[in-house]
């Protein structure tokens, strides 16, 4: 039953993600993290999440920005190269705070609130800031958000390129806990391989539905649920600290 339900999830999330561009990420970890290790869930959610990404990068491919990838790429080592020399595994209840503030303060802070990903210092920011989340708690979906708030993209360059950028970070998360901090295998390999069919099928659905909507409705919703998710963020550290 337990991994039914998490098979479940891996679609339902896979399709939210392929009609927003995030937060399906962000809910699968906080589920997996509540019913396996947090270095399990790190290693499922690693899996589940490169395939996902990386067929909704497929299925937009036309409208990728690759501009953006040198830049993002070179942040992304500098975070591995950091991690990679302290061997560190954070506390998570700390990073989920951080991560669910920022979308906050990008909406309240002039300064924060101009951040362009399509800028390169912007990128290359991004790139290392996500990634650096992405291996402190597994997800950074309300941090990547805010990088896209003020970009020219249209609705399928914003969901496609953050499907490229979230593709390869959870490919270096993967990387990261599966051989630097060694972290074996929880679950049995056909769940693997089922939960990754589910995560294309769950990617196309929702990429699908993505074509139905206009610009302005998609940054309309994707900007409430991203809120409501950063709030989820804050309370789920700040109860991960007053347990620990």
């Amino acid at each position: 039953m337990l991994l039914t339900f998490i098979l479940a999830t891996v679609f339902a999330t896979a399709v939210l993600s392929g009609v927003l561009g995030m937060a399906g990420g962000m809910i699968l970890m906080a589920i997996l993290v509540s019913t396996l290790s947090v270095a399990g869930a790190m290693i499922v959610h690693g899996v589940v999440q490169a395939v996902s990404n990386g067929s909704r990068a497929w299925f937009l491919r036309h409208h990728i920005q690759w501009r953006i990838l040198p830049a993002y790429t070179l942040g992304a080592a500098a975070a591995l190269a950091g991690f990679t020399a302290l061997s560190l595994v954070p506390n998570a209840g700390v990073v989920l705070i951080l991560v669910g503030a920022f979308p906050f303060a990008a909406r309240w802070n002039a300064r924060l609130s101009g951040l362009d990903v399509t800028r390169p210092a912007t990128t290359l920011a991004c790139g290392f800031t996500v990634t650096a989340a992405q291996l402190l708690a597994g997800a950074s979906g309300p941090l990547l958000d805010a990088f896209y708030l003020n970009t020219p993209l249209s609705r399928q360059q914003v969901v496609a390129s953050k499907a490229i950028t979230q593709t390869l970070g959870h490919l270096v998360k993967l990387f990261y806990y599966g051989l630097i901090i060694g972290v074996a295998e929880e679950l049995p390999g056909w769940f693997f391989v089922l939960a990754a069919m589910l995560a294309v099928a769950g990617a196309r659905s929702g990429v699908a539905l993505l074509h139905r909507w206009n610009d302005e409705r998609f940054r309309t919703v994707s900007g409430r649920v991203i809120l409501v998710i950063a709030a989820v963020c804050v309370a789920r550290g700040a109860y991960e600290l007053v347990v620990a």
